[in-house]
């Protein structure tokens, strides 16, 4: 069950706030979202249905596509400005996710 104690931890750990339309409105969505699961698992032998991927085989013309050109347009010495904690050449971050 999702409630406004579990966003407001988890709206903490990903460093945001939200207000109260805000906590509403994504509680009203996780509701549904719960019911519309609890539906599909209701089904029966939904454990026997095989997934679909993608109905037809799926072609592309890569012609349209760019180039990926890699370029680094930061220094890591210039990047070290913005950075609180880093080791070697990675840089340390928060953990976000439990």
């Amino acid at each position: 069950m999702i409630d406004r104690n579990k966003l407001d931890d988890l709206a903490k750990k990903l460093m945001f706030k939200m207000n109260d339309n805000e906590y509403e409105t994504l509680l009203k969505e996780f509701d549904i979202t719960l019911k519309q699961m609890d539906f599909i698992s209701n089904i029966n032998d939904i454990v026997n249905v095989e997934p679909i991927f993608f109905p037809f085989d799926l072609e592309l013309d890569d012609s349209c596509l760019r180039n990926d050109n890699y370029r680094n347009e930061i220094d890591f010495n210039d990047m070290l400005v913005n950075v609180k904690k880093y080791e070697g050449s990675k840089v340390k971050v928060p953990k976000v996710v439990e």
